[in-house]
């Protein structure tokens, strides 16, 4: 959520002030030059003065961190101790300059639907990637680290050069896609604990950098914990077990904390098991002392006020506010100082509270630079001057990435016949059709691209002008009557991720974004594809959704079928590059989509062994988690494992028998046959996306830590690997296994694994 700022000198309002306004910058982006530019310029003012009596202990660049925050610390004031809890813990008085937020999902956000841009300052565009559910369709972590470096670089340069935006990154979205009918869907990179964990890490490390000492950029994860439902999020209540928690829900938490060295996170609106996760002793319990978490925990906008005025956890601000400084928060996105001050006075907290949680906020900016002479920054040259071709965004080689991105993300999920890749030598007329065909819809964190190729322009420029038509499919008979003239018709369907309204508003049931969970998978748009198949069998579907959809009749009656999700500025070129064969899809699914709502559990029910997710659902999906085609055949063979030294050694061989290049992502999943607890149907341990050439083979091997078999003890307090009898099985979805191979798994002690690639 997010609230907006008014001027410099002005507090935060709760989101509530919004109503269904549709811009709402936002002290969750950056405050623009209030945050920047002015307390930069007010810093080095500062800073001159402290430098010309005696360098500070804290001003030290070579003194230890640790005592220079505690130096720090000892020289501010209660008030300003009280102003660095916000998102901006600058200093003046002392010369030292903090820094803000800005968003970043899939692209740094200075513009876009959400006008994160900051009030009254122009729009810079930044390169935009697929939403995170596109990015975790690559099932391909290194891509994911590019992608979020190139944005940190952006990130960076915008700041040194326009004095815009903030450091602090809020990305990525850690939470898992547990219902395909959470409004947020969009937002995360899928329902597995593994995968999603394994792609949080990446973007983690790619937007902070490979320098050991200072980050590019911090990356913030959201939203702790189990937040997958936006109706009535403010206060309620996801709840589940403490083997859930920490076998499902947490993983792709710890593995960005513990592996992607992130070191800042947002709490999430919702409790879990009635305790608010903003105030939640499981912040200090697990995340600091279990998984070595030290820095920034900040709330998310307005779940300050929430605690009381929805939960109804406290009867006041203040006991909500020094309930949130005990769990550990030392952030808050809401009109958080009366509340703080008020606590003080009533002795609910002291100031060495506060002294204590700010540490963290001044690690993270340690780890920033933001504390030494900025000729000592790894990255003080980044942005100083604009770059003699332009600025980065501008460049040729992020728009080849997010080209690259895209194409990876796209998945074949019909191809009878052979429809596809079309041979542009022989399609004389193509249609194009559909009301999303020639738009790249922008979600609500999305910046604003420097340019956009919409389906329709991507189409014509690979194909040709003179033989490409659009209509965008209102009028369903003149749609149709163009698909009938033409050899080939592309119909684009799906939704708008910001259901192309304002905010809290969707039109249509099956529709959602935050705020607004979805309430039917009926794709309302699939008459329009009734229509246009029946003028012309020669259809190829595009579904560009933030979501699954139950799509039955078009998987059933339509010859081909593509998905891809919004935003991508590339998003055009990439799918005429993949409906003409000049690159092969190879994209995954890392969500069920079911063949029908009905088989789904109740939308509040967080215990997914009722049937939720491939791992405990027994419903055959309309798509199953990991599905996806290819316009060349794979053939897998030579499966074998053994075990060793704590880990899992596996290896198969994986040969292209096709007639084209192409890329398998190979899947291993475990299924335990003999253990003494409940276990998913079956799991994923391992992946790996592997190019293949035509008529060639590769050896590909996992090496799988033994903790992935593990289980949660409630009584004995720690994770068990037992005594097991367990099928691997290796193949191209979790539905489509191709070989399989048991083993008898003898338990070791062994620490809990290092958890940082899909295998």
């Amino acid at each position: 959520m997010a609230t907006r700022p008014t001027d410099c000198n002005e507090g935060l309002v709760s989101d509530a002030s919004f109503g269904s306004s549709s811009v709402r910058a936002s002290s969750k982006s950056t405050l623009g030059l209030c945050a920047a530019g002015i307390a930069l310029a007010l810093a080095a003012v500062c800073v001159s003065a402290v430098h010309a009596q005696s360098a500070p202990l804290y001003a030290d660049p070579h003194a230890d961190a640790e005592q220079r925050i505690t130096d720090l610390l000892s020289h501010m004031t209660l008030e300003e101790k009280i102003h660095a809890l916000s998102t901006d813990p600058s200093v003046p008085r002392l010369g030292v300059a903090g820094t803000n937020h800005v968003e970043g999902l899939h692209g740094l956000a200075l513009g876009g639907p959400g006008h994160w841009e900051g009030k009254n300052l122009s729009v810079i565009p930044t390169t935009q990637f697929p939403q995170s559910r596109g990015l975790g369709q690559t099932w391909d972590p290194a891509l994911l680290e590019q992608a979020a470096a190139q944005e940190a670089y952006e990130t960076r340069y915008a700041f040194g050069k326009y004095h815009r935006g903030g450091l602090v990154v809020r990305a990525p979205n850690a939470d898992l896609s547990r219902d395909p009918r959470w409004g947020r869907s969009e937002e995360s990179y899928g329902e597995d604990p593994l995968l999603t964990g394994t792609l949080a890490t990446a973007f983690a490390r790619g937007l902070q950098g490979k320098d050991s000492h200072i980050w590019e950029t911090a990356s913030l994860l959201k939203h702790f914990l189990a937040n997958s439902n936006e109706d009535n999020r403010g206060g309620s209540s996801s709840n589940f077990d403490v083997r859930l928690f920490l076998e499902y829900y947490s993983v792709p938490f710890r593995m960005a904390i513990e592996d992607g060295h992130a070191n800042a996170m947002m709490t999430s609106y919702n409790a879990w098991n009635g305790v608010p996760m903003t105030a939640n002793p499981v912040l200090r319990a697990v995340v600091m002392k279990d998984w070595g978490f030290n820095g920034i925990l900040c709330t998310d906008a307005g779940a300050l006020t929430n605690m009381v005025t929805h939960h109804h956890i406290y009867k006041t601000l203040p006991e909500a506010a020094a309930a949130a400084i005990h769990a550990g928060i030392n952030q808050f996105l809401d009109d958080y100082q009366k509340p703080v001050h008020e606590a003080l006075a009533q002795g609910l907290i002291t100031e060495a509270d506060i002294t204590g949680n700010l540490r963290g906020v001044y690690r993270v900016m340690l780890r920033l630079g933001m504390l030494d002479p900025q000729e000592d920054s790894t990255y003080a040259s980044i942005g100083e001057t604009k770059q003699a071709t332009g600025d980065p965004w501008d460049q040729a080689a992020p728009r080849q990435l997010a080209r690259q991105v895209t194409a990876e993300s796209i998945v074949l999920l019909k191809n009878e016949g052979g429809t596809l890749p079309l041979d542009s030598a022989k399609t004389g007329s193509i249609a194009v059709i559909g009301p999303w065909a020639d738009t790249v819809a922008l979600d609500w964190y999305s910046g604003t691209p420097p340019l956009a190729v919409t389906p329709f322009q991507g189409i014509r420029q690979r194909a040709a002008h003179d033989i490409v038509s659009f209509s965008d499919g209102k009028d369903m008979s003149a749609a149709a009557a163009l698909a009938a003239k033409s050899q080939v018709a592309v119909v684009i369907v799906g939704n708008h991720p910001t259901c192309n309204a304002g905010w809290n508003v969707c039109a249509l049931p099956s529709e959602g974004k935050e705020a607004i969970d979805r309430k039917s998978l009926t794709l309302e748009d699939e008459e329009l594809v009734k229509q246009v198949v029946a003028a012309n069998p020669h259809t190829i579907v595009v579904l560009q959704t933030s979501f699954p959809y139950a799509t039955v009749w078009t998987q059933e009656h339509a010859p081909a079928i593509l998905e891809m999700t919004h935003n991508s500025e590339e998003q055009g070129s990439a799918l005429a590059g993949v409906l003409f064969g000049d690159y092969n899809p190879a994209g995954r699914l890392t969500q069920t989509w079911p063949a029908s709502i009905d088989q789904l559990p109740p939308m509040m029910d967080y215990d997914l062994r009722h049937g939720r997710t491939y791992l405990y659902s027994a419903a055959k999906p309309l798509y199953p988690f990991g599905f996806g085609l290819s316009y060349t055949a794979f053939t897998y063979s030579d499966l074998s494992a053994s075990q060793s030294a704590g880990k899992l050694n596996i290896k198969l061989k994986v040969a292209n028998s096709g007639n084209r290049d192409g890329a398998e992502v190979v899947q291993i999943y475990l299924k335990h046959l003999d253990s003494k607890v409940s276990r998913p149907l079956e799991q994923l341990i391992a992946f790996e996306r592997v190019q293949i050439p035509v008529g060639q083979s590769r050896d590909v091997s996992f090496a799988v830590p033994l903790s992935r078999l593990a289980y949660w003890s409630d009584a004995t307090g720690s994770f068990i690997v037992e005594r097991d009898h367990v099928e691997l099985r290796a193949g191209a979805s979790s539905a489509d296994i191709r070989l399989q191979s048991t083993l008898q798994v003898q338990p070791a002690a062994q620490p809990r694994e290092s958890q940082h690639a899909g295998k």
